[in-house]
């Protein structure tokens, strides 16, 4: 089920999208905090954002350059300020699309499932992979956790996706020098251990502690 994060300070406008969101089968979650959107944006990790442009605190423009920062979700722009120029710095905020308000809710619908069918549907697979808040950019490999950016190796990108595509099931090491061998570079039982050990401290030093299990003589596991 896709998840759609509203971020509307109406909260009357808010709950309407948040209703005909769900009798579309859709997930829906509404802002709460309008000073710390990233992180409920990282803790929700939704396929699709509904932004508002004039909000407290900070505009929908800023939280959309906030929000390219780590990761490349789809964004569309809601706003009653639908002149051209407006229009013009939503898209080059990094905006999808945007809908005028009033709005009527089957048009809004269609443009969200449309946004939603050419990000997902005609990609087939996720633009991004999550687990407690850290989430890894499918399209830069990079990792992003509390709104900071973690580059990370070719190797070390290898390693991490397998692991968060198969959450809780233990991936043996045999696995994993498979996908280090693409890299073209030599790869032995020491090779690997140095690139999960060197990854480990990458996530620990950001505050992911213990992200990475090992399972003696099985291999790897992200629980």
């Amino acid at each position: 089920m896709y998840r759609i994060f509203i971020v509307e300070d109406d909260p009357g406008i808010a709950r309407g999208i948040k209703k005909q969101m769900e009798s579309w089968n859709l997930e829906a979650r509404c802002a709460v905090d309008f000073e710390k959107i990233m992180e409920e944006f990282q803790d929700y990790h939704p396929h699709l954002v509904l932004l508002d442009i004039s909000l407290p605190f900070y505009n929908g423009y800023y939280w959309c350059q906030e929000i390219r920062k780590v990761s490349k979700v789809p964004v569309i722009f809601i706003s009653s300020a639908s002149d051209n120029m407006n229009i013009v710095m939503a898209m080059q905020m990094g905006g999808d699309d945007f809908i005028a308000k009033p709005f009527d809710q089957m048009v809004m619908t269609a443009k969200i499932q449309a946004v939603l069918r050419r990000t997902y549907d005609y990609n087939g697979k996720p633009a991004f992979l999550e687990h407690r808040g850290a989430m890894l950019n499918m399209a830069d490999a990079s990792l992003s956790y509390r709104g900071e950016k973690i580059d990370l190796t070719k190797n070390e990108y290898r390693i991490l996706q397998p692991l968060l595509e198969n959450k809780g099931k233990i991936i043996s090491r045999e696995r994993l020098m498979e996908k280090l061998w693409e890299t073209d570079s030599f790869v032995d039982e020491n090779t690997l251990s140095v690139n999960v050990n060197r990854l480990r401290k990458k996530l620990e030093k950001a505050g992911l502690t213990d992200f990475i299990t090992t399972k003696v003589g099985m291999g790897y596991l992200i629980g």
